[in-house]
């Protein structure tokens, strides 16, 4: 089995993360792979945040404040203004369904489901699907939105051990194989070293 990937192509991450507001639209869709880019929340903790860990006051919070099921760690995380602009959105939608209106607590409601959210089932189909039509090629999952979050974040210049801080990793060896370092981000490094630097 193929190790799922982080999506490393600027352009290409952003038609993914468009594709369900400019080309297919789905604002629930939207904001789970908004949040997973801008907040490195694995897919099961997304899937569990109800509303009001996310609202207060029909306003979406700054921060949020979640129990990470894998590790049992409690995590406070900023929703950055693109966060917050995509589920502000959503929010006006959600509160049209039946599912909220019945009761649902969770952020992503299931629609067959009283009291659960969608599926990791959905959520990769979600993901896949807009990948596919974007042209992202190899192995893209609902992993991917944790690992591209890392990925870019390290391209950017943010310190390793605050990425590792970030995922919960107990180690910074388990951080630099999430970061997915190619090649090509190496001859980058070698290609750039210096060019900064006073004559």
């Amino acid at each position: 089995m193929s190790t799922t990937e982080p999506i490393r192509d600027r352009q290409k991450l952003l038609d993914f993360k468009n594709y369900y507001l400019n080309e297919r639209l789905n604002l629930r869709n939207y904001a789970i792979i908004i949040l997973g880019l801008n907040t490195a929340l694995r897919i099961s903790d997304i899937l569990n945040l109800t509303y009001d860990e996310v609202y207060l006051d029909s306003r979406v919070q700054e921060h949020i404040t979640i129990r990470e099921q894998k590790t049992g760690k409690e995590n406070r995380i900023l929703l950055n203004h693109e966060t917050r602009t995509a589920l502000a959105r959503y929010r006006q939608e959600l509160i049209k369904t039946e599912m909220y209106r019945n009761g649902n607590p969770f952020l992503f409601p299931s629609p067959k489901k009283a009291r659960a959210p969608i599926s990791r089932t959905q959520a990769y189909r979600m993901i896949t699907s807009a990948a596919d039509a974007v042209g992202i090629e190899g192995h893209i999952s609902c992993h991917s939105l944790r690992k591209t979050f890392g990925y870019h974040a390290w391209k950017q210049g943010s310190d390793p051990v605050v990425i590792m801080v970030i995922f919960n990793h107990s180690s910074l060896s388990i951080t630099k194989r999430y970061l997915c370092i190619e090649q090509d981000d190496k001859d980058d490094v070698y290609r750039s070293i210096y060019q900064n630097a006073a004559a």
